[in-house]
């Protein structure tokens, strides 16, 4: 499960720069138009001057996200290592000292 998650991550980390990069070239080879004289509405603009912003945003939260529960995910396990030591030491403490319970200062 490990090494799906990583390959999970670096997928993300790898298409988003080439989705970016794609956008950037498709807008570059289009011929440049006549300089504007004045105010254009945005409404009005072709489509290849308008910046595919959606995809990119949704992209960089995908990413953001699985970064974090990733992060999130590997915190719990280490976690559930800690508390399983602590209970094995526990134990061997336990019978070592003949059963009776006492502090470890």
């Amino acid at each position: 499960m490990g090494l799906a998650t990583v390959a999970l991550v670096l997928g993300l980390a790898l298409a988003t720069p080439l989705a970016a990069q794609g956008a950037v070239v498709a807008a570059q080879a289009q011929p440049p138009a006549d300089p504007q004289s004045g105010f254009v509405p945005v409404k009005e603009l072709p489509a290849q001057e308008k910046l595919p912003a959606a995809p990119l945003l949704i992209a960089a939260y995908a990413f953001v996200w699985a970064v974090l529960l990733f992060y999130v995910w590997t915190v719990w396990r280490r976690l559930m290592r800690v508390e399983r030591e602590m209970r094995d030491l526990s134990a061997r403490l336990t019978t070592r000292q003949g059963g009776r319970e006492s502090v470890v200062e």
